[in-house]
């Protein structure tokens, strides 16, 4: 079979596996989850809907992603391993080495692709962030937007991260504005449009099975949720992330999701003892995880819409539903004390505690762009060591799993312990549906998967291990599993900066540890120097793998940079209309660090035109040019939590055609400050200093527009708002 299909036409009939209908297939997977965060697995943030789903299904307690965000996505949706579909970093890392080019190869296709090929209908809802930048646009191509890899619709955002009040929002290929709704939050819109889409489906076709991906981006940072679900867990985390890890060791050991001998890891010396903390520190550190706790709490009822909508039509029992906890381990990216508006912290612009203290009781609201510290990731990783990016050890790459399928599966509640990877999943939709893996896609020959089915293990919980062997790389952090054993080595640096780290070391200098998984369920005992044959096999065997991915020579994707594709790179000057919207900030005019200009040509109709008439960055850093309710020019420029300038003009703009400029003149440094002039028609209309800009970017996924604002706002106006009552004729930016 080389098309992929199996007997049965558009109305999927087929039988699966079981010798049923085929199966419908969800498929939901949070962001930046460990181990043990969830209640389910003994974490300290109630999950009630995942605990539901496991009593009525199976939990897999040895369950692995790739330790960061994009591959775990790539291997999820192709069962490959992530650098044999072209995305062995995240898509922020990319690069031009084999295996890290953060371009989905078209030799690996998406289960999604098979499947709405064997007449499944499919739908992707929330992040992807599997579209290189510089197909992010309208321009396109979008072979490798979600609607490009086999999905019928597609309703999200395509980068890493998102404002959860007002997103950075697509429908299909096409940028969109959030619902203007009261109380408006991102997860709940998701799911919302999931929930939709699935009763839009029974309605009128209810015979042909249907496939549900929701990555709805949550916990991701900003870490931000209505205010009552962050109450809830007001004074729950006082004694510190030291106890927590304790206390939820305890838990896993009660719940039998680690086995009783299980050792809790040591502390890194990175990261600081609570008790060495000052009294505004904690106060701070205390209220952003109570934020985040809350946080995964509502996202997990969000999923319950979900699973209630199942139930509700009738297909919940017919349905295959895997809840992924995490696409990898708990994120530090907020470093060592936390931050209220973590990208600046991410650069190197940490606040000062004074600062947070003032803000605290905003945390988690739409004025903040907040994650927690290192230590709370690391205690939620419990009881493993490291958290998010650090592929060499469990804290990274172990995420628990739920899996229930009522009519494939009897066992109810049920622990499987056998090795599985977030590769497995495909295989598994396709082994349950009775879809053989094709030979051929588009004439494209496709690469064997690379994960196991998991469907063995439904019906025995002793079943022998198949996927005994798989790798693990991300920033040169690497290791290896083969029947029990495991062989890891870190390669230095941290988890929380952004640029060079530091870690531009030698791979040969690395240390390697040696860990028999089947004795110590934790990585608590490095048996390197006690077994240094069976060290050295590893070592080899994850050569071996190495070159099986064609990722050899090793590099460490934080410091070996190429050159990839740009929209934006070697020019110098820059001209835009209305409808270049949703434009990467890393493929638009890179004004920072430098000194550059901006002229705008608009048209009023009439007096009272009013919106946004260039816009770059959102509520956390950027800028804007737009007209107030006046109909005044106003220039906003936005440093995250540390500087903010605000230049108005004195009169709003009468009918006619009028001349914005914007000079910014950099001081020159890192980081530096820079005077801002505002001219309206040839007249001063205000000059200003910043004191501080950016080091590297305003955001991750915030964009560039023209004609309103695509995600969150720079200025105090409504989301969007787009220009209204006149017309723009051109935006002009030069770049020093």
């Amino acid at each position: 079979m080389t098309s992929g299909r199996a007997p049965g036409g558009i109305d999927g009939t087929a039988t699966s596996a079981t010798g049923t209908t085929r199966p419908d297939v969800v498929v939901v997977l949070l962001d930046d989850v460990g181990f043990g965060a969830a209640r389910t697995f003994g974490g300290p943030i109630d999950t009630p809907v995942l605990d539901a789903l496991s009593a009525e299904g199976l939990r897999y307690n040895r369950f692995h992603t790739t330790a960061i965000c994009s591959p775990t996505r790539a291997s999820l949706l192709t069962g490959r391993d992530p650098h044999v579909t072209g995305v062995g970093t995240v898509l922020n890392s990319a690069n031009g080495h084999p295996g890290y080019e953060g371009v989905l190869r078209p030799e690996a296709a998406s289960v999604a692709t098979v499947l709405r090929r064997n007449g499944y209908g499919t739908a992707a809802f929330g992040k992807w962030h599997l579209t290189p930048p510089w197909e992010s646009t309208q321009v396109g191509p979008f072979d490798r937007w979600p609607t490009g890899q086999g999905f019928d619709t597609f309703y999200g955002f395509l980068g890493g991260e998102t404002d959860q009040y007002d997103p950075t929002l697509y429908e299909g290929t096409t940028p969109v504005a959030r619902p203007d709704v009261p109380g408006y939050h991102l997860t709940e819109d998701l799911v919302g449009r999931a929930v939709d889409w699935l009763r839009l489906r029974t309605s009128l076709a209810p015979g042909r099975p249907f496939f549900l991906y929701l990555a709805p981006g949550a916990t991701h940072a900003p870490l931000q949720v209505p205010g009552a679900w962050s109450e809830k867990y007001r004074g729950r985390f006082g004694r510190g992330w030291d106890v927590l890890r304790e206390e939820t060791l305890e838990r896993q050991k009660r719940l039998g999701v680690v086995p009783a001998n299980t050792k809790l890891t040591p502390r890194p010396g990175e990261i600081p003892a609570w008790d060495g903390l000052g009294d505004g520190e904690k106060a701070v550190a205390e209220r952003l995880m109570e934020v985040y706790a809350g946080f995964l709490e509502h996202t997990d009822a969000q999923i319950g819409r979900l699973v209630h909508a199942l139930k509700e039509s009738g297909r919940f029992d017919d349905t295959m539903f895997f809840y992924v906890v995490g696409d990898n381990g708990s994120s530090a990216e907020g470093g060592v004390p936390g931050s209220v508006n973590y990208m600046g912290a991410l650069q190197g612009l940490p606040e000062s505690v004074a600062s947070q203290l003032d803000l605290l009781d905003e945390i988690g609201g739409p004025n903040t762009y907040p994650q927690y510290p290192a230590g709370w990731a690391w205690a939620l990783t419990a009881p493993f060591q490291w958290v998010k990016q650090v592929a060499s050890h469990l804290g990274g790459t172990r995420n628990p799993l739920v899996l229930t399928w009522p009519a494939g599966i009897a066992d109810r509640g049920g622990l499987r312990a056998q090795f599985s990877h977030v590769n497995d999943i495909a295989p598994t939709i396709l082994e349950a549906a009775g879809i053989e893996p094709p030979t051929e896609v588009d004439g494209v020959v496709q690469v064997p998967m690379d994960g196991t089915s998991l469907m063995y293990t439904f019906a025995d919980a002793d079943a022998s291990e198949r996927h005994t062997t798989q790798y693990f790389e991300v920033y040169g952090h690497r290791s290896i599993y083969r029947d029990g054993w495991m062989a890891s080595a870190h390669h230095g640096g941290l988890p929380w900066s952004i640029g060079r780290p530091g870690a531009d070391r030698p791979f040969e200098d690395d240390v390697w540890e040696l860990y028999d998984l089947e004795r110590d369920f934790s990585q608590a005992d490095d048996l390197a120097a006690a077994e240094p044959g069976k060290l050295r096999r590893m070592r080899a065997l994850f050569e071996q793998e190495a070159a099986r991915a064609g990722i050899l020579p090793l590099r460490d994707a934080r410091v070996a940079r190429t050159r990839m594709p740009n929209l934006a790179r070697g020019r110098r000057r820059f001209t835009y209309h209305p409808g270049a919207v949703g434009i990467p900030e890393s493929n638009a005019p890179r004004v920072v660090g430098r000194s550059w200009s901006l002229r705008a040509v608009i048209r009023v109709d009439a007096p009272g035109a009013y919106g946004v008439i260039a816009t770059m960055g959102g509520r956390a850093a950027g800028w804007s040019l737009h007209l107030d309710d006046a109909g005044r020019p106003v220039f906003v420029y936005r440093t995250f939590a540390m500087a903010c300038l605000r230049l108005t003009g004195e009169d709003g703009l009468g009918a006619g055609r009028h001349t914005i400029d914007v000079a910014f003149s950099y001081d020159g440094g890192i980081a530096a400050g820079g005077t801002v002039t505002l001219v309206v028609d040839g007249v001063p209309a205000g000059e200003d200093r910043i004191a501080v800009t950016p080091p590297a970017i305003f955001s991750i996924d915030e964009t560039f527009d023209i004609g309103l604002s695509t995600g969150s706002p720079v200025g105090e106006y409504p989301a969007s708002y787009p220009f209204t009552r006149g017309t723009i004729e051109r935006v002009d930016i030069t770049l020093d």
